[in-house]
């Protein structure tokens, strides 16, 4: 069984043009989004719509990091993983070597 949940979107606190998303969740994490909200005194949409803004965030900079370590490599700014792997291995020591670039 899954239930339906509609998110409006408002974006930086200011309400703007908005479209009903509907995604069918598992009831679990249904009613923890409902205990959230009654526990923040909030509406099930505010919830999600913060759930959902901070996801989108975060995938945006996971690609943006993703476009970044891509630069990285085709430019040849790549570390050898045996002296990463050396490097790791000598923070147990007294003296570990330094950090390879």
């Amino acid at each position: 069984m899954v239930t339906s949940l509609d998110v409006r979107g408002v974006i930086m606190g200011t309400q703007t043009d908005t479209r009903v998303l509907t995604a069918h969740v598992p009831i679990p994490l249904a009613e923890k989004v409902d205990q959230m909200a009654l526990r923040l005194e909030r509406s099930r949409g505010w919830i999600m719509k913060q759930a959902l803004s901070a996801w989108v965030e975060q995938e945006e900079d996971r690609y943006r990091l993703t476009l970044e370590a891509l630069a990285d490599v085709d430019s040849g700014r790549v570390i050898d993983q045996q002296a990463l792997q050396a490097w790791a291995d000598s923070l147990e020591l007294d003296e570990p070597l330094p950090v390879p670039y």
